[in-house]
């Protein structure tokens, strides 16, 4: 530490003027980052490839782990000529890519400064298939729900699922050491099919894909770009705690991974998910991809490995690691074990694009160099200067605000299948259903009403086709608390097709705890039936509802049979009163008088 005593005035405002001019500089040099054509280029490109191969290292186990991990006595399949075999036979595995494509073919034709709408037509009219917040948002949009409310929570109840999660590395890999650049990118495209949580996923994987360019140590990666996220969010708070749990269980993954089950796996918005071992929540996810890049410790094998292992989306989760660790490490280091059969594979065009890796190499390249002058970056021969960004938070935002699952329950098809109905007392409701069935391409739509209380509320088309399908049937969350009844009355019943019901989730406006609510029954329960048994169970009991002993008798008589009365020790065992054996017994006694 240096410390200068200064006497002179004119020579102490000098001296202060170099000083700060010293510090300007030094902040501005720590600002900016030179790397060379090649070395960017390799980054990127090991992005997207890791993304590729960890995508499809996870592919056969995507949702066979729900609530549970894999062992490790499981070997997981890798193999020389895997990664061709998957993408000729099984394209649709790739979701995690082509819908990344996507968007890089509308900067590719539209340039940097394209429309929102050009992103959102884009995926809507694709032809691949989508599901969860993807496509809820695509049937918005086709239905006339533009973004960014085709992916605002009250029109979209996947709006904290993975969806942009999984979409959103070309963001952070054309903004190579500017977070807040992927940011901007993020807050347009990934708020077409999310909200909240659902969004601060696609944020968060971004910022690590921009930080990866410029940084090896992968905790400061992992931490910095937490900074994107508000820290009042609830995703902010899950990562955090997988942060805190890795520093105080640094060598087992599987008491993290306990942990994030334990405190954040409750998903309340996913209708798939509530309820159910099935968890497709993007916080909960990220949680996965934080604990595979912490404890593989930059090894790529490990980290590909944990990620696979903690189960759920194990296929976009393992892609997400691979890309982020695969710009770290750059294209040209990661293990040839890993590039078995990659280079076959990339010429290959992902299905539903025309675009290949070998293309996204090349087009992403240039995408990151416009994006880095646009920024304030030069480009100089082989020499690029890139202006790094400090991490900012996003703008906060949180779905199913007050809205909290407390049952299931079935809904009723009429007697001419053309209405279905159900009532509930609560504060708002989901109806789980389609008219879809996969790959069906039939271009008919039942349309319906819903009515809610007697009054209608929206008229409803339900495609058959499965690419432009209404992922559930009904919802409605701000209800005023009590008592409801819906009704959706079907005007175009068919019989060559038909509607799939499944149940309703019912909303209120707090949460409830199970094991307590049924206390609380259990006790109702007991307090009843100590009422009930002192007053009818005993003795001659002539109620009309119930049997008496001269009515068996006559029963008996009548029917030509012999009867046994037996008396259940259950009472003298569980009963709730003082001395319940001789309770039993005396209630025995009062049956044969």
């Amino acid at each position: 530490m240096i410390f200068i005593q200064i006497k002179n005035s004119n020579m102490k405002k000098g001296l202060m003027f170099g000083l700060l001019f010293f510090a300007m500089h030094f902040v501005h040099a720590q600002k900016t980052l030179t790397i060379s054509k090649d070395v960017l280029h390799d980054k990127l490109k090991g992005g997207w490839a890791g993304q590729t191969i960890g995508v499809t290292f996870g592919g056969p186990y995507e949702f066979r782990f729900q609530g549970t991990f894999i062992g490790d006595y499981q070997p997981l399949l890798w193999y020389n000529g895997y990664l061709k075999n998957t993408m000729i036979n099984n394209p649709g595995l790739y979701d995690d890519l082509y819908m990344d494509l996507t968007f890089v073919d509308v900067f590719e034709k539209y340039g940097l400064d394209a429309p929102l709408d050009s992103f959102a037509n884009a995926f809507a009219h694709a032809g691949y298939a989508l599901w969860h917040a993807n496509q809820a948002a695509r049937y918005n949009i086709l239905n006339g729900i533009k973004a960014p409310q085709s992916g605002y929570w009250k029109n979209n109840p996947h709006a904290d699922c993975i969806d942009y999660q999984i979409e959103a590395d070309f963001a952070g890999l054309m903004s190579p050491g500017m977070p807040n650049t992927a940011s901007q990118i993020s807050d347009e495209i990934g708020h077409i099919m999310n909200y909240g949580d659902g969004w601060y996923g696609g944020v968060y994987i971004g910022a690590m894909s921009t930080l990866a360019y410029n940084n090896n140590n992968i905790p400061f990666i992992v931490k910095e770009a937490l900074k994107t996220i508000p820290k009042q969010s609830e995703f902010y708070q899950c990562i955090n705690d997988v942060i805190g749990w890795y520093q105080k269980y640094p060598n087992d993954w599987k008491q993290t991974w306990l942990e994030v089950q334990r405190k954040w796996a409750n998903d309340i918005g996913c209708p798939d998910g509530v309820f159910a071992p099935f968890n497709i929540d993007s916080k909960v996810n990220s949680a996965y991809v934080v604990i595979g890049l912490l404890y593989g410790g930059g090894d790529f094998t490990k980290t590909l490995e944990i990620t696979t292992r903690c189960g759920q989306d194990a296929d976009c989760n393992p892609s997400s690691v691979g890309g982020i660790l695969g710009t770290v490490l750059g294209y040209n280091k990661i293990p040839a074990y890993w590039k078995q059969g990659l280079s076959e594979a990339e010429e290959i065009d992902f299905k539903y694009t025309t675009m290949s890796l070998n293309d996204v190499y090349d087009i992403g390249f240039r995408h990151a160099l416009a994006n880095i002058e646009r920024n304030g970056g030069k480009i100089n021969g082989d020499q690029i200067m890139i202006k790094t960004q400090t991490p900012e938070a996003v703008k906060f935002e949180k779905s199913f605000e007050g809205v909290y699952p407390v049952k299931k329950m079935p809904a009723q098809w009429s007697a001419n299948k053309d209405e279905i109905s159900f009532d509930f007392k609560g504060t708002g409701f989901v109806l789980r259903g389609d008219a879809s069935k996969w790959e069906n391409e039939s271009d008919y739509v039942f349309n319906a009403d819903l009515y809610i209380d007697g009054q209608k509320t929206e008229s409803i088309k339900l495609p058959i086709r499965f690419t432009t399908r209404r992922h559930e049937l009904a919802w409605k969350y701000d209800l005023p608390k009590g008592k409801h009844s819906v009704v959706i009355k079907i005007k175009n019943p068919s019989k060559d097709h038909r509607i799939n019901l499944m149940e309703a989730i019912i909303y209120a406006d707090e949460p409830i705890d199970g094991i307590r609510e049924k206390e609380k029954e259990a006790q109702i329960l007991r307090q009843n039936r100590t009422t009930t048994q002192a007053k009818y169970w005993f003795g001659k009991n002539t109620e009309s509802w119930t049997l008496s002993l001269d009515n068996y008798y006559k029963v008996l008589q009548q029917t030509n049979n012999q009867g046994i009365i037996t008396v259940n020790y259950s009472y003298a065992r569980y009963g709730t009163s003082a001395n319940p054996v001789a309770a039993a017994a005396h209630l025995a006694a009062d049956w044969i008088r």
